[in-house]
């Protein structure tokens, strides 16, 4: 269970991806009902270091903080220039110990540093993919996602993307509801699959009456309807090719992709805030029947809707 978090700080750091992390897991939101984080800003030096845009920070702790941490997170270097090897001794302790390690943006470069990229699939911002595939020809870079999780290892693309990443490390340690209630405070959707593409042509559709906005928000509000292209597509007054080509270029995935994440998100809220029977959720989210409900929720979320409850059941 994730309470305990440091995040690494170096000379030339993102002060927007340190940011990010901050925002994620450094508010205390107790009020709203979300469990407390011991939380750390950690560097290798207690003298200022200069950041990406213009001033300096000082942390308060140092990299010792680390050795005590669930999670592990590392802001934007620029260019995937590496820190101290000090900041990379750490995170490959870290990880040897059984800490979760997650990187935003160009930090997977210390993490390939530090040889946790080693034969295992992971991202970062789309203009340094083919760096980090040089830079570590046996890392397994998939250039095309907002984050992947690889299991005790997590990375991220730019910016938004690192919020994204952020949120799916809470879904997954504290259930949907602690998520959402995060994604509220900072005004964020609560949940982005990372399989979502990192570059698309609206990256957030918004709800002018030319674009997809507006369906989407009915789709969501209407789970239980028949979602077909044909019948989006009918909705939106397109047809249905031309359907499928602007909805991949504002959400980057396909209608089919895209309503089963939002019916496997609500049935996620329906597990943890309700006793209904799993048939009774696959029927109101939208899923033929249970077992359909079964096979999406357990490839998307990697268990069974009823181990999920079992986790996190209010």
């Amino acid at each position: 269970m994730l309470t305990n978090v440091a995040v690494l700080a170096f000379d030339g750091v993102a002060p927007f991806e340190l940011g990010v992390l901050c925002e994620a897991f450094g508010v205390d939101r107790t009020a709203d009902g979300v469990p407390p984080i011991d939380f750390a800003v950690c560097a290798a030096t207690s003298e200022p270091m200069s950041t990406t845009m213009g001033f300096t920070m000082q942390a308060a702790f140092d990299l010792g903080r680390t050795r005590e941490a669930d999670l592990i997170a590392v802001p934007a270097i620029p260019g995937g220039e590496l820190p101290e090897q000090s900041v990379i001794d750490a995170v490959r302790a870290g990880y040897e110990r059984g800490a979760r390690i997650l990187s935003v943006c160009t930090g997977a470069f210390i993490l390939g540093a530090a040889g946790l990229l080693d034969d295992r699939e992971c991202t970062t911002h789309w203009m340094y993919t083919d760096k980090l595939r040089r830079d570590h020809p046996t890392a397994r870079v998939v250039p095309e996602v907002l984050y992947v999780d690889a299991g005790q290892v997590v990375t991220s693309a730019g910016t938004a993307a690192g919020l994204d990443a952020c949120l799916h490390v809470w879904r997954q340690e504290h259930g949907a509801a602690v998520a959402s209630t995060i994604a509220r405070r900072a005004v964020v959707p609560p949940h982005r699959d990372g399989g979502q593409a990192q570059y698309i042509a609206r990256a957030v559709p918004d709800c002018d009456a030319d674009t997809l906005g507006p369906l989407l928000t009915w789709v969501v509000e209407n789970l239980g309807e028949d979602h077909s292209v044909d019948e989006l597509a009918r909705r939106a007054h397109m047809s249905p090719r031309t359907f499928a080509r602007r909805f991949r270029a504002e959400t980057g995935t396909t209608p089919h992709t895209w309503v089963t994440r939002q019916r496997v998100a609500a049935a996620e809220e329906m597990l943890e805030g309700t006793a209904h029977p799993v048939e009774r959720i696959a029927s109101e989210v939208g899923f033929a029947n249970a077992a359909t409900l079964r096979h999406h929720f357990s490839r998307v979320r990697g268990v069974s809707p009823l181990e999920y409850r079992r986790q996190f059941a209010c």
